[in-house]
């Protein structure tokens, strides 16, 4: 059966489908408690579709995405994005190959990041699905950045280390968790996923 809806809204019905999916699979694992992460997709060149500011990500309906533009700005009225909403910005316009960020809160990765100033990953057959990595014997470092509140302020931290250090695939928040971004959401949530596996082992190994 044909889609009723035009062609771009048709698009956007799909991609908001894809994360409600991602999103009710991340709840029941623990990784987004109550109104915890946010997710988005890119909408052409300057768009984006994004969970709006204080929804429960395990009940997400299509009604609780907005489209704002690369600046953070939400396009219709009365809707407001999540305040992180410019640390999706940041990585669109860092990296043009990236269609969708992830972000979840989950215990392996919190408790790592206060831990730790970077997670080192090596020896795990699951960063074979992490981008440009091709041998698991090779250390991949995910760095983890401090919780600043002024967003404005934290993306322009993290904007100048992925110059610094181009390629990196994610990278945490301490005591608040991941982001992470592919160019589908299907790629991003594959990397979600391998990602709090090695997590969890890190975990592990520290008790």
């Amino acid at each position: 059966m044909s889609s009723s809806l035009g062609p771009a809204a048709d698009i956007q019905a799909q991609h908001t489908d894809a994360l409600i999916s991602a999103c009710a699979l991340f709840h029941q694992r623990g990784w987004v408690p109550a109104t915890g992460g946010n997710f988005s997709v890119r909408l052409g060149d300057d768009q984006m579709l994004i969970t709006a500011s204080g929804v429960h990500k395990g009940e997400l309906t299509r009604g609780d995405f907005l489209v704002a533009d690369l600046n953070g700005k939400a396009l219709e009225a009365g809707r407001k994005t999540s305040y992180e909403t410019g640390l999706h910005t940041q990585i669109y316009r860092h990296d043009p190959d990236a269609h969708a960020v992830l972000h979840v809160h989950s215990v392996a990765n919190t408790v790592l990041s206060r831990k730790r100033d970077k997670v080192l990953l090596a020896g795990y057959e699951l960063q074979k699905i992490l981008p440009g990595v091709v041998e698991p014997s090779l250390a991949i470092e995910i760095p983890v950045f401090g919780n600043d509140q002024n967003i404005e302020r934290l993306s322009q931290a993290v904007d100048r280390y992925m110059k610094e250090h181009p390629g990196i695939p994610a990278y945490l928040i301490a005591g608040h968790g991941l982001y992470t971004w592919g160019k589908t959401v299907a790629q991003a949530r594959h990397r979600v996923e391998a990602l709090e596996f090695m997590f969890e082992c890190e975990l592990w190994s520290t008790r």
